[in-house]
């Protein structure tokens, strides 16, 4: 038997049969119309139960994409994960290389195509608009990620011979440096902002490590704000769904794995859901605890949502949700983001995304705590320690001029160097003048010398010199290392 399955606005035709060694193999093929794909689908039926059917051999990008989304896909991918492959195949891939039988895919080929998507224009997804014109070097190697597992499931599956981009040549990443607010901007910022959602997510997300949709999928029964909590400042909150949109094809794809609640829509047009969901990893599952400042700030906000459920009564769509529209409803990324804009336009704040609050709370964290990765992974939720390691290496300007002046007091002021006194700068020793002055690897030792004890009669650190160049044997390394300089 055989079985029709929308994809976006595709239809694929999918049935077993059996290769030239007995084994059982799942074949897809794509048609553009329903009504082209249920032809096949009787054609395939009608030849399998009379003994005529011939599995056909031409296998395109396409095909294969579709099968390796449906069969490997659904089983080990998170939703997330599912709408961000789905959308590069449809947009960037099958445009371009889906008709390609795998026969004439090619390395050579596969370079080329990588080249020239860096000419091609970023789709807007959701609505969004894209943060670049043009696809990045970034996305680039993602796509590369998502071909090269996808054409090894195609060797398993014995469709093609060799994985050709196993050696691929990708374009460079660039990496731009996060920036962060120090301390003092971050706590200025929150002191002139006006906008008490703002104020508790900036405050939520810098205290706790949190990603935006662990953010406003925080529930209150996740929130540990009682009055012995906070005299025995043993605050927290549990962390274990997330916000998120994603679209109805997903859903039904990987039959709502993972999901939570999924909320009713606002709009009937829309091919998307808001949804709470599990994280994507175990570790993303997690307590963090909180200062007692940010549990009054919870307290507050409790109290605000209480008063609205009173005033709406049975109005109110109560989601039990802490971050959540006047009605109820819950609140998406967009209306922070907004926010924060706002906040930073308005008081000429340095530029930052509001995903910069999770990299200052690990990045100071690991300051405070004299790097305690292993604490700090706890609040982050990372998979692995070196991910925070990795990703969250900042430097802060603060530190490296203290750096610097550590270096002034502890060692050079703290030695006593001649010439190093406050506010003046040591001038340099004369007898580096004399040797700079000489070429010394065409003078002997002794003239040398010479000329260091006539520069500096009555230096210590010349009669030093003189003295180690009476050493033949120190005289030649000396001049061996002044060679090398």
């Amino acid at each position: 038997m055989a079985s029709i399955i929308k994809q976006k606005n595709k239809y694929a035709v999918v049935y077993n049969y059996k290769d030239p060694m007995g084994n059982t193999r799942q074949k897809w093929e794509t048609f553009d119309t329903n009504a082209a794909a249920k032809k096949r689908k009787a054609q395939v039926e009608f030849e399998q139960q009379n003994g005529t059917f011939i599995v056909p051999t031409a296998t395109t990008v396409a095909d294969l994409l579709e099968e390796y989304c449906y069969v490997y896909g659904v089983n080990n991918w998170a939703m997330s994960t599912y709408n961000s492959k789905k959308g590069l195949m449809y947009n960037y891939i099958i445009p371009l290389i889906g008709d390609v039988k795998l026969d004439d895919i090619s390395p050579r080929l596969m370079d080329k195509f990588y080249q020239s998507l860096l000419s091609v224009k970023t789709k807007v997804v959701n609505n969004k608009q894209p943060k670049s014109e043009f696809l990045t070097a970034h996305t680039v190697r993602e796509i590369h990620k998502f071909l090269r597992s996808a054409f090894n499931q195609a060797v398993k599956w014995e469709l093609m011979s060799r994985n050709p981009v196993l050696n691929a040549n990708l374009p460079k990443e660039e990496h731009e440096k996060r920036e962060i607010w120090t301390a003092e901007t971050l706590l200025h910022a929150l002191e002139v902002c006006d906008d008490d959602i703002l104020s508790l997510a900036i405050n939520l997300a810098f205290s706790c490590s949190l990603r935006m949709g662990e953010l406003l999928g925080l529930t209150w029964n996740c929130v540990d704000i009682s009055e012995k909590s906070i005299e025995e400042n043993n605050v927290s909150i549990f962390i274990n769904k997330e916000l998120q949109r994603v679209n109805k094809d997903a859903l039904e794809a990987l039959d709502n794995k993972g999901i939570i609640k999924i909320f009713p829509r606002t709009l009937s047009n829309t091919h998307t859901n808001l949804v709470l969901k599990s994280p994507k990893t175990k570790t993303s599952v997690r307590k963090i605890f909180l200062p007692n400042t940010v549990a009054i700030m919870l307290i507050g906000r409790k109290k605000q949502i209480d008063e609205m459920i009173e005033l709406f009564g049975d109005e109110y769509i109560n989601n039990n949700l802490v971050f959540c529209h006047s009605s109820g409803r819950p609140m998406e990324g967009q209306v922070i983001n907004r926010g924060l804009k706002k906040l930073i336009r308005d008081n000429n704040l340095p530029d930052v995304v509001f995903h910069s609050f999770r990299h200052a709370s690990i990045t100071y964290k690991l300051k405070w705590n004299g790097g305690d990765m292993k604490s700090v992974q706890g609040d982050s939720g990372h998979a692995r320690m070196d991910m925070v390691a990795d990703v969250y290496s900042h430097i802060i300007d603060e530190d490296r001029r203290f750096n610097a002046q550590k270096f002034d007091e502890q060692f050079y002021k703290a030695k006593g160097l001649r010439g190093v006194e406050e506010g003046k700068t040591a001038p340099m020793p004369k007898y580096e003048s004399a040797i700079e002055m000489l070429d010394i690897t065409a003078v002997s030792d002794e003239e040398i010398k010479a000329e260091v004890e006539k520069e500096n009669p009555e230096d210590e650190n010349a009669a030093l010199l003189a003295k180690l160049l009476a050493n033949p044997e120190t005289a030649t390394l000396l001049k061996v290392l002044a060679k090398s300089l």
